[in-house]
């Protein structure tokens, strides 16, 4: 007995000093009420503009890592911080088994994630795969003008263009994995000129140069903000915005340490104020098969990325993520890490003609939601290469930024609407909205019927301001008055359709309801007075 002990212990030895990866969670942040009170210490005066505006609250996730318990996980026997977060309150560390397990220990530890599912049930005391290898460029064919025709005409984002809405003013974040020879490429020259090329860094080697492990950031990129006149001409769905170029894909592997990089990447963005973030990346399958994701875990609350994608959307971001390119996959045809994220907008591929494409990942999503979002052209898209020619190429990748740089365009018309609200007018406008599908989701946008909904949707939201408004209307038992802004009580009547009162009473914005369940069904008029304002509205009884 005692020989087959020691020489389980022998076996096991190996096994617990492999190289894991592990999220691992603090207890708490130092100097959060201060930090909160004074945001500009923690964040941009345009982010701060940008949550103000939209309301979006600043809190505690807002407020960064304890860098003295970053300092002594780092200083922990063989253990290596690739990442932290902010909004999760961790750092994605890498080391043994064993040595990330003895973390436990310290005081302000309260959790460890194996990025190894397997491993968590435990006590806690070569060359990868060209991810991006069907998205090479079949070509390197200098195109005659309007290469890009086809793409934007398809989502009628030209309409936009000619009104002016070009992403000015909107701050874009691009992560993606390098952008080589971004500053001297003709298609950025005047992004560089007029200094709309913000900022740029690499989360994977932690330096402020973006060339990255491949030039694929730059392609996608160009389908944004890309502009060349004269010759082969190009424009991207945004040229007018200005840009933050991050680098969190690490092209010499495939980790669940790329979406904490990426999670990292959207912490920043969100301090900096930007808007609207375009990531080209998917992520299911990794080198340690043992972190591999099932189809399960594609519910929007499971996965590494998918958990930060939902926390930059409610910090008032959009992002906009490819589907992904395993649709023809027998085994796995579903979108991948962050796209089944709710707070994501999901964009799959179509061809010329608007036709679904073989390889976009499908929907729905483990719990049922539609994916993808949105669908754009992504077989034959038209980018800008590293020497500043128009090429071709294929892929989700390419239908991402593609509508990014146009949500980005239309949220130009009304920057007061709050992102959710953005992300509902483009789905509205799409042409399958009524009849979703797998493949689809809501469909090809139409940008023109969201620019007119998103006019009417402001006019709206001015009004709520200005006026009173009841709801539900129709009603079954209680009616709600919603008081206009600096307005707080109320008188009111409501009428029968003879003219007889029926009830008159004072309401509030603490105590804005009235019981109608006594009343007979049918048609009434409610009027609401206060200060000046008064409000007429046709109320139905159910």
């Amino acid at each position: 007995m005692k020989k087959l002990l020691l020489l389980l212990a022998v076996l096991s030895a190996p096994l617990m000093n492999a190289q894991e990866d592990a999220l691992v969670y603090f207890a708490d942040k130092e100097n959060v009420a201060v930090s909160i009170a004074n945001p500009i210490s923690i964040m941009t005066q345009a982010a701060i503009d940008r949550k103000t505006l939209h309301g979006t609250p600043i809190d505690e996730r807002d407020v960064p890592v304890n860098e003295d318990y970053v300092t002594q996980v780092k200083n922990a026997s063989g253990v290596t911080v690739l990442a932290k977060s902010k909004w999760l309150n961790t750092v994605y560390v890498r080391g043994s088994q064993t040595n990330i397990q003895n973390l436990a220990n310290l005081s302000f530890v309260t959790e460890i994630e194996f990025m190894d599912d397997s491993l968590n049930f435990t006590p806690i005391a070569g060359n990868p795969e060209d991810k991006f290898g069907m998205e090479t460029p079949v070509s390197n064919i200098v195109y005659n003008y309007g290469a890009a025709l086809n793409q934007t005409t398809m989502l009628a984002v030209d309409y936009l263009h000619e009104e002016d809405y070009t992403g000015e003013g909107i701050l874009v974040a691009v992560l993606d994995n390098g952008f080589p020879g971004v500053m001297t490429n003709p298609a950025f020259s005047h992004v560089i000129n007029e200094n709309r090329l913000l900022g740029t860094y690499d989360f994977v080697e932690r330096e402020v140069n973006a060339d990255g492990t491949g030039s694929h950031g730059l392609n996608t990129s160009s389908d944004i903000a890309g502009l060349l006149v004269g010759g082969p001409s190009f424009a991207g769905t945004a040229p007018n915005a200005s840009f933050y170029l991050f680098v969190t894909e690490d092209g010499n592997s495939e980790t669940p340490a790329e979406e904490a990089y990426w999670v990292e990447a959207l912490e920043r963005s969100d301090s900096l104020g930007v808007r609207v973030v375009n990531t080209s990346l998917s992520y299911r399958d990794f080198d340690n098969s043992s972190y591999d994701y099932t189809y399960a875990d594609m519910d929007g609350q499971t996965a590494l990325g998918s958990r930060g994608g939902n926390h930059a959307f409610d910090k008032g971001m959009i992002m906009v993520n490819s589907a992904g390119n395993n649709g023809n996959s027998g085994s796995f045809p579903w979108m991948g890490s962050p796209a089944d994220s709710p707070g994501v907008l999901t964009i799959g591929a179509v061809d010329s003609n608007g036709d679904y494409v073989g390889f976009s990942a499908k929907g729905p999503t483990a719990d049922g939601r539609v994916k993808p979002d949105v669908m754009a052209q992504g077989l034959s898209a038209a980018v800008i290469e590293t020497n500043g020619s128009v090429g071709s190429s294929s892929g989700t990748s390419f239908s991402s930024p593609i509508m990014a740089g146009a949500v980005a365009s239309l949220w130009q018309l009304r920057p007061e609407v709050p992102n959710h609200m953005i992300m509902q007018v483009v789905r509205e406008s799409a042409h399958l909205y009524n009849t979703p599908n797998n493949n689809m989701g809501y469909g090809i946008p139409n940008f023109f019927d969201a620019f007119q909904l998103l006019q009417v949707l402001g006019t709206e939201e001015q009004l709520l301001k200005e006026q009173f408004a009841v709801y539900p209307n129709p009603v079954v038992d209680k009616v709600n008055i919603s008081f206009p802004k600096n307005v707080t009580t109320a008188n009111f009547r409501l009428y029968n359709v003879i003219g007889k009162e029926l009830i008159n009473t004072t309401v509030s914005s603490e105590n804005n309801s009235v019981d109608v369940s006594q009343l007979t069904s049918g048609m009434y008029i409610a009027s609401i007075s206060s200060e000046g304002k008064t409000n007429s509205f046709k109320l139905i009884k159910q």
